[in-house]
């Protein structure tokens, strides 16, 4: 039997799905539903409404970057790299979510543009933070770089261009 907390992550997993194939204004919580297998009804059981529902993915990604860059224990001189390394990887683990949080800036509905922009503010802290730790001259400079390169990544693997990241001693992959 399926727990209520596993039917609710499935029924995440599968909005993931649809809100990367569709976008945000095309899905629907109905396909979602579908996707799932389970009834529309359900998914508002859990969600009040498609925004709330695409709000708590955009979430649960952020959770992953956010948990990824803090396990990153480098020195100092290794820490942007590992850090843009990691991303990468979780990029490849969970590429339609990362995707997601990456581009969701750009959804014009106010309130999932403010939630992204609470959402960006905290990485960018935590960043900040974790640079000020290592002793990184100009820590607040340097995250906002960091989190420039983040979108880059993106761009590059999206448009499948990784002459984008020429800085990178193995960029073709």
């Amino acid at each position: 039997m399926v727990v209520r907390e596993d039917r609710k992550e499935q029924i995440m997993d599968k909005a993931v799905g649809v809100f990367a194939e569709l976008g945000y204004y095309k899905a629907t919580t109905a396909l979602v539903a579908k996707a799932a297998g389970v009834t529309q009804p359900y998914v508002f059981h859990f969600f009040k409404n498609k925004e709330e529902l695409f709000n708590a993915v955009i979430d649960r990604a952020v959770i992953k970057i956010y948990e990824t860059f803090t396990a990153v224990e480098v020195p100092a001189d290794q820490l942007m790299d590992t850090m843009g390394n990691a991303f990468i990887e979780i990029m490849k683990v969970h590429r339609e979510e990362i995707l997601m949080v990456m581009q969701a800036h750009a959804i014009s509905e106010p309130s999932i543009r403010q939630h992204v922009k609470e959402k960006f503010a905290t990485i960018h802290q935590s960043i900040v933070a974790k640079f000020q730790r290592a002793q990184i001259p100009h820590a607040e400079a340097a995250a906002s770089q960091f989190m420039g390169m983040g979108f880059l990544i993106t761009v590059s693997k999206v448009l499948d261009l990784p002459q984008l990241l020429c800085f990178d001693d193995d960029h073709t992959k």
